[in-house]
């Protein structure tokens, strides 16, 4: 029943209270604070991600124009923009780096029978990628990337069977892609399909050592000497599924093991590819099919961009602009769970478009997504004269 909640007030009450408060108390988030906490930081800057604000003014403007709607969201008082713009600056963004860690286990939990997952395997598949958020270096001269360019860089591993990042670090623009290796957990068992940045063979052999499986590409000068041949199906695509070992000295010493090399030509798009792999159980085309499915991490880094504020930025020190990724992150998360959790039929896209228009309207969120299409009908009366009767 609605009691007269906000839709925003109804989003936020998803969020894990108890969590939250952990995370902020592991950084001392709230000490010495008096109006303006870290929860109200949270909904201030999720508010303004949900209805794509443009900056602090704007966001100011807005949350004065509704005032008399704040406190039932869990907002004391309309937030000037100097306020804001101190907390960004000041309040640690790893707090909400640690609670975007919180949703995504949540997430995955929800999502875990969402399978859109084509390939008829059972290993856990993920995908481990990264791209880079361009900025401009005059103004974030601390984000050193190119000579005249600034950037850092969003690191992520994506579930392939829920499409649910399963780890997120955000690193400056000069970190190597290959370093994240170091920082992601092994499961035994599981696939991990990298491109040819990850290639990395004393990595490679660490994650192999743990019993979990890469799937990567071939560098063109990489030196190896073929043992064994398998016959492949050339009809789909299969060139070559060959066992391989390493003959470069230093290549050699950093993977000593046998490794799979397959060659798969892509008729769609006329491309041939060289994939590299410790994965000896399944069939050389799974293989050429688990590396197709790393796409869905561009797309969702594509989504990431176009649909959350993550490209212009309300402050312009690190801390600032890692709260605001942070945010985002744990923004697009809720808005998941509540479309699992309340069992919503609409795609993620929908869900933002409605909710960045009806963030302080009193109706419960179920309704906003439900169609009553009304036929009106007139009731004649009987006494009424009609004008072409007469």
């Amino acid at each position: 029943m609605n009691q007269g909640k906000t839709v925003l007030s109804q989003l936020m009450s998803f969020l894990p209270e108890y969590e939250f408060n952990k995370c902020v108390d592991a950084y001392n988030g709230n000490y010495r604070v008096r109006t303006f906490t870290c929860r109200e930081h949270f909904y201030v800057m999720s508010f303004a991600q949900l209805t794509y604000r443009e900056s602090l003014r704007d966001i100011e403007a807005c949350l004065t124009a509704l005032s008399g709607k704040l406190y039932h969201c869990g907002i004391k008082h309309p937030v000037s923009k100097s306020t804001l713009a101190e907390a960004n600056e000041n309040r640690n963004w790893r707090i909400y780096a640690d609670f975007a860690q919180v949703l995504i286990k949540e997430a995955r939990r929800l999502y875990r029978s969402d399978n859109d997952f084509l390939l008829d395997i059972d290993n856990m598949a993920y995908a481990l990628d990264s791209t880079t958020i361009d900025l401009c270096l005059n103004l974030f001269p601390w984000a050193k990337f190119r000579k005249a360019k600034g950037a850092v860089k969003m690191h992520t591993l994506l579930d392939l069977r829920g499409s649910i990042p399963t780890f997120i670090e955000i690193t400056d623009g000069l970190c190597h892609d290959v370093n994240v290796l170091d920082l992601i957990e092994t499961e035994p068992g599981a696939i991990y399909v990298m491109d040819m940045g990850y290639l990395d063979y004393e990595r490679l052999y660490n994650i192999h050592q743990k019993k979990g499986f890469f799937v990567t590409r071939a560098k063109t000068n990489m030196a190896c000497k073929r043992l064994y041949s398998r016959p492949v199906d050339k009809k789909c695509g299969l060139r070559c599924d060959q066992s391989v070992r390493l003959t470069g000295f230093y290549a050699r010493k950093d993977y000593p093991e046998l490794m799979r090399r397959i060659k798969y030509f892509d008729a769609e798009t006329g491309n041939t590819y060289v994939f590299l792999t410790n994965n000896f159980e399944h069939e050389a085309f799974i293989i050429a099919q688990l590396y197709k499915e790393r796409w869905k991490i561009e797309l969702f880094f594509k989504w990431i961009k176009q649909h959350l504020r993550i490209k212009n930025f309300y402050g312009t020190s690190s801390n600032a602009v890692f709260s605001q990724i942070w945010i985002a992150i744990c923004s697009y998360l809720l808005v998941a769970i509540v479309k699992k959790k309340l069992k919503i039929g609409y795609s993620l896209y929908t869900l933002l478009q409605i909710f960045s228009l009806s963030l302080f309207e009193k109706v419960p969120i179920n309704e906003l997504f439900t169609n009553n299409n009304y036929n009106l009908s007139v009731l004649e009366d009987p006494n009424q004269l009609k004008l072409f009767d007469l």
